[in-house]
């Protein structure tokens, strides 16, 4: 991570986001917007907003996470895909676990682009050349659906269904704890955390998000819950559960690791750091995406089932409160 300043002299009468894409040659406008409202670009030592009209007297000072203006190209890879839909449009795939979507912060290689670059000849470019086809975006320890553009019309109309919130998203989650009623809404803002720039936290000056959830016991321990959140931030359902102090089973980064086994006894804490290794990972899959198709317009849904180290996951946990 590094901060780094310049003069707007040559920005005058330009939006900030616009100004700013032309100096990042490397960073989509996308990302550059997404920098600007997360709070990592400062005009004159003001936050501002990715629509303010620049004066061209300005001193911009930005801070970059990743290192992707040292990545030249993609190297294709021949990584296993599992698709679960494709036609001329868009491409659906159940991405697994551990897998990152795409190159940057010092990952070049063995990501879901690096896949789809190998298998598939054409991919959108709307959202910069290290991005071909990537429309959202799913964590690295995230598994499920997945959907990628494979052009510039496909990528554009989607991206305006997700912008409107007209994206149905569902996804399924192991919790540790229960929660207060059996369903409900998290309606909590996010912003990214100033201690640790790679990690949220709720904050009431971030920025707006809800999700919805529904949840019931899986034991003693802990719930099931399928959550369907209706905007899109970064980390969003990891960030919303635990503030409730239910993270997710196997999230470390949101406080969902063997430090919350830590309270049981050491019988308990033990079958479950057990669970929680062989899992691998967090508990969190996205089940099922449900939009409109760029091209004819009518309602799709795709869905992926249940990875089995989750479905695993279930019956050790259910054995071990039995």
């Amino acid at each position: 991570m590094s901060e780094i300043t310049i003069s707007a002299k040559n920005g005058a009468n330009k939006r900030l986001d616009k100004f700013l894409s032309e100096h990042l040659t490397e960073t989509s406008r996308t990302i550059v917007k997404e920098m600007i409202s997360d709070g990592m670009v400062y005009v004159d030592e003001e936050k501002a907003k990715p629509s303010l009209i620049l004066k061209g007297t300005e001193k911009i000072s930005y801070t970059t996470l990743d290192k992707e203006k040292k990545i030249t190209n993609i190297e294709p890879e021949d990584i296993d895909l599992d698709v679960l839909f494709e036609d001329n449009a868009i491409i659906a795939i159940n991405k697994s676990a551990g897998i990152t979507v795409h190159p940057g912060a010092g990952q070049r290689n063995g990501t879901l682009v690096n896949g789809l670059v190998f298998h598939f000849k054409k991919l959108s470019n709307l959202n910069g050349n290290f991005r071909p086809g990537i429309i959202h975006r799913l964590d690295k320890d995230t598994s499920g659906v997945i959907i990628i553009a494979k052009n510039n019309d496909a990528h554009s109309k989607l991206s305006e269904q997700f912008e409107k919130r007209n994206v149905l998203k569902e996804y399924f989650a192991i919790v540790w704890g229960k929660y207060d009623s059996n369903d409900g809404e998290i309606c909590s803002s996010i912003a990214r955390s100033k201690k640790d720039p790679t990690s949220y936290v709720v904050d009431s000056n971030g920025k707006e998000a809800y999700t919805s959830y529904a949840s019931k016991p899986l034991g003693i321990y802990n719930s099931e819950v399928i959550f369907k959140p209706k905007t899109g931030r970064t980390h969003q359902i990891r960030v919303h559960t635990s503030s409730l102090g239910n993270p997710i089973f196997g999230d470390e980064k949101y406080g969902g690791g063997k430090n919350k086994s830590k309270g049981f006894i050491p019988e308990v804490s033990k079958k479950l750091n057990a669970s929680m290794n062989r899992l691998g990972r967090h508990a969190l899959h996205a089940t099922k995406i449900t939009f409109n198709h760029p091209i004819n317009k009518k309602s799709i849904a795709i869905s992926a089932e249940i990875p089995n180290e989750i479905n695993k996951l279930r019956t050790q946990i259910t054995n071990l409160n039995a």
